[in-house]
C-alpha cells in the first residue's frame, strides 16, 4: 500500500462541484520518477528478503519468516513515504491505492496511468536489481524473484476475495485518515503497520501482496505469471469498491454535521497525502 499529491480525501464527499477550477498539479514527471525509484527499493527490500529468509542457506522459511519479513517491510514503507521522495510524490508505491484515491477524489484522473506506470516500472527495476546483488540465488526456488503464490487450498476464487478485502479496508482507512490533520500525519505508520499485518497473517495462505507492484516484477521475471490478472485484478476491484463506501460513508456523516450546524470537510488541491494538511479557503 502508500500515498499523493492533491486534493484532500472529502472532496467529493463534502464539495462535489469544486467553486473554483482545480489547477494542473506541477511536476508530474518528477513525481512519477519518485514513484518509480521508491517502488524499485521497496521490491529490492522484498526480494532480499526473500533471499534471506526463506532460501535454505537463509533463516529457511517457516511462519516466523513471514512476520519478520512483514515487519521489515512495513518499517521500510513507512520510511519511504515519510522521506522527501515520498512527500514530493506522495508516496503511493501501489497502483490499486493510487487508484482508491483517485476514486476518493484525493488524486486527479489524469495522473493515474503515469503513477500507474512509474510503479510497474519500478517493481520491475527493483525485482531485476536485487538479480543482480544476489545472484543466481534469487533466480531458483524457493526464491524465485520473490513471486507471490497462494497456499494450499487457496483457489484463485479466495485470493481475489482476500486481496479485494485487503484493499477495500485499506481504501476505507485511508478516507478515515484523510479527513482530519492528525490522521495526515499519521497515515505512513497506519499503511506501514497495515502492511506488516497483511504480510505476517496472510502470507502463508493467499500470499498477501495486497499490491499490484509487489507481484508485477517477480512475475514477469520468474516466468510465473499465470496468477498475475489475481493479484493486479483483486487489489483494484478492492479499491475501487473501498473508495465507493468511503464516500457514501463521508457523505452521510457530512450531511449530519450540516444538520447540525457545523461545516463538513472541504477539499482543495494541497500537499501530498504524508505532508501537511489542506488548508481549507477563507470565505
Amino acid at each position: 500500500m502508500t500515498l499523493t499529491p492533491a486534493r484532500d480525501a472529502a472532496a467529493r464527499v463534502s464539495d462535489p462541484v469544486p467553486s473554483r477550477p482545480l489547477s494542473p498539479s506541477p511536476g508530474l514527471l518528477r513525481r512519477a520518477a519518485c514513484e518509480f525509484g521508491l517502488t524499485a527499493l521497496l521490491l529490492l527490500a522484498v526480494v532480499s528478503g526473500v533471499r534471506w529468509l526463506f532460501a535454505p542457506d537463509g533463516y529457511g522459511g517457516g511462519g516466523v519468516a513471514f512476520v519478520l519479513l512483514g515487519g521489515g517491510v512495513g518499517v521500510l514503507l513507512a520510511v519511504l513515504m515519510l522521506s522527501a521522495p515520498g512527500r514530493w510524490s506522495g508516496g503511493h508505491l501501489n497502483p490499486a491505492v493510487t487508484v482508491a484515491l483517485w476514486r476518493l477524489g484525493v488524486f486527479p484522473g489524469r495522473e493515474v496511468v503515469p503513477y500507474v506506470v512509474a510503479q510497474l516500472g519500478g517493481s520491475v527495476a527493483g525485482t531485476w536489481s536485487a538479480g543482480l546483488v544476489w545472484g543466481p540465488v534469487v533466480t531458483r526456488p524457493p526464491v524465485s524473484h520473490a513471486v507471490v503464490r497462494p497456499g494450499p487450498g487457496w483457489g484463485e476464487g479466495a485470493v481475489v476475495v482476500a486481496e479485494a478485502g485487503v484493499l477495500a479496508g485499506s481504501a476505507l482507512l485511508l478516507a478515515g485518515l484523510l479527513a482530519h490533520p492528525v490522521g495526515r500525519r499519521l497515515l505512513p505508520y497506519a499503511v506501514g503497520l497495515v502492511t506488516a499485518l497483511v504480510i505476517a497473517v496472510l502470507g502463508p495462505l493467499s500470499g498477501g501482496s495486497a499490491n499490484p507492484a509487489r507481484q508485477f516484477g517477480p512475475a514477469l521475471l520468474s516466468g510465473e505469471a499465470g496468477l498475475l490478472w489475481v493479484y493486479v485484478g483483486g487489489p483494484v476491484l478492492g479499491a475501487v469498491v473501498g473508495a465507493g463506501l468511503g464516500t457514501r460513508l463521508g457523505a452521510a456523516a457530512g450531511a449530519r454535521l450540516g444538520a447540525v450546524g457545523r461545516p463538513g470537510p472541504v477539499g482543495r488541491p494541497g500537499a501530498g497525502l504524508s505532508g501537511p494538511p489542506v488548508r481549507p479557503p477563507q470565505p
